[in-house]
């Protein structure tokens, strides 16, 4: 039997997954290092500065992956989307 429905590939989403994955990975080594992750990702985000990020489990690496305007696009979506 053949399947005729259309499959709906968004690149939106799979987009915000991976920034959600990133934002994951750099808040959890951030905290094992002992960082307040809050504060060091905004010092990041506001300054384009990498060293906010530590390079442990290798966040900077992957935060410097992620646009930082897609970044504050997400971090606002999600928090807006949560109320």
């Amino acid at each position: 039997m053949v399947d005729d429905r259309t499959s709906v590939f968004s690149l939106y989403d799979d987009k915000e997954r991976q920034i959600r994955e990133v934002i994951q990975e750099v808040y959890e080594a951030l905290s094992e290092k002992g960082y307040n992750p809050i504060s060091q990702i905004v010092g990041y985000i506001l300054s384009e500065d990498p060293t906010y990020i530590t390079t442990y489990r290798n966040a900077r690496s992957l935060i410097r992956r992620v646009d930082r305007d897609d970044l504050l696009q997400a971090l606002v979506r999600n928090y807006v989307n949560q109320k």
